[in-house]
């Protein structure tokens, strides 16, 4: 009877952390593997971005508003227009009558974060950006929590803490390779700087969450085509505002206009992709596989900026890697207003590991009633 007790309470632990009996071939699936690459593309894409920005600093070329502005400029002529030819409900027309304001303040977040985020290099410092950018993931999971009723089980936040280890012998290594730029900072810079990469993590996360919502339960080309219209508009006025100067100083010839072109082709690719890896899990999951972008820039620095290989760096990426796919080994569930104890999975589709946890949830009660009954 103890043996059977003691199996019970095992079995309710393990649905309750997210892991129950699962076969090796239940949790290693092609789908999981397919959305563990698709989240390197998306770092790989990121990296494309960092490694062309790098080059336009080393040129003095600081136009982080003329760089976004491109990027939305192509959402709003291929997405943007696509709503427009549209017909009836889903009419951008129709859209804009009943959801404007939502889509403003979507698209003004994500502007403003891809602005303070870029500006914080001028204050603060490499090691703290990367530290303080991870802020994202948190906040994130609050809001979906909040507003999205995304529930997380005990293995999630594991993995959250798994990849912010990786992140962190990744740091490691940047000060041990001396590129922790610390010494020559002002300390209220620093301060300045540190506040606006916390800024930017969390108009991150609303924009993320809102990405995730609109993928989700209304459509991929809404989602882009708003974010390219109100993008465009966001970052034009801007654009007018503080860097007219900037960019006329610009001394243009092709080695320039090609940095300029790959930064908007990897950023337009990237906003593209995005939302199809974001209904497929989540923006919380997303956000951790693209903790490994600032590894593929560095690795791309090793032979482009001649930066000091460290073994941390292949540590880092494995500690990254195998968080992100413990956070989507086992997915997420939505609770239901209606009732509380109601759970929904959300990030599997019916072939998933999600129609196990609900197996082994039915198992457990089946064996529960079986004890019951033969108590009696």
């Amino acid at each position: 009877m103890e043996g059977r007790v003691e199996e019970r309470l095992c079995g309710k632990l393990r649905v309750a952390c997210g892991l129950p009996s699962y076969n090796f071939r239940d949790v290693f699936t092609w789908r999981l593997l397919k959305t563990v690459v698709m989240g390197q593309v998306l770092s790989l894409l990121i990296c494309g971005t960092a490694v062309s920005c790098q080059y336009l600093a080393n040129a003095r070329i600081e136009t982080p508003m003329l760089q976004s502005f491109l990027n939305y400029v192509l959402l709003l002529l291929v997405y943007t227009t696509i709503l427009i030819t549209r017909k009836g409900e889903r009419n951008i027309v129709q859209i804009l009558k009943t959801k404007w304001w939502k889509y403003l303040v979507m698209g003004l977040a994500d502007v403003e974060a891809n602005y303070a985020v870029v500006k914080a290099y001028q204050f603060t410092t490499l090691t703290s950006i990367q530290l303080l950018d991870c802020f994202v993931i948190p906040v994130l999971m609050l809001l979906s929590w909040s507003f999205l009723k995304t529930r997380y089980r005990l293995v999630h936040f594991v993995a959250v803490l798994v990849c912010l280890l990786g992140v962190g012998a990744m740091v490691g290594a940047d000060i041990l390779a001396g590129r922790h730029q610390g010494s020559s900072k002002d300390t209220s810079d620093v301060v300045l700087g540190d506040g606006l990469v916390l800024l930017s993590a969390v108009l991150y996360a609303v924009s993320n969450m809102c990405q995730e919502h609109t993928v989700k339960n209304l459509s991929r080309v809404e989602f882009l085509g708003m974010m390219g219209l109100f993008g465009t508009l966001t970052s034009g006025i801007q654009l007018a505002v503080l860097e007219t100067h900037a960019v006329a100083a610009i001394t243009w010839d092709l080695r320039v206009s090609m940095l300029f072109a790959v930064y908007a082709l990897c950023m337009y690719a990237l906003y593209s992709f995005m939302p199809v890896v974001v209904k497929m899990t989540s923006a919380t999951a997303v956000n951790l596989s693209l903790l490994t972008a600032d590894l593929f820039s560095l690795f791309c620095g090793l032979f482009l900026f001649h930066y000091t290989f460290s073994a941390l760096y292949i540590i880092s990426f494995v500690l990254i890697t195998v968080g992100f796919i413990m956070f989507n080994a086992v997915p997420t569930y939505a609770a239901l207003p209606e009732d509380g104890s109601a759970e929904v999975f959300v990030d599997q589709p019916a072939e998933s590991s999600s129609d196990h946890l609900l197996a082994a949830d039915r198992d457990t009660q089946r064996t529960e009633a079986l004890t019951a009954v033969a108590s009696l």
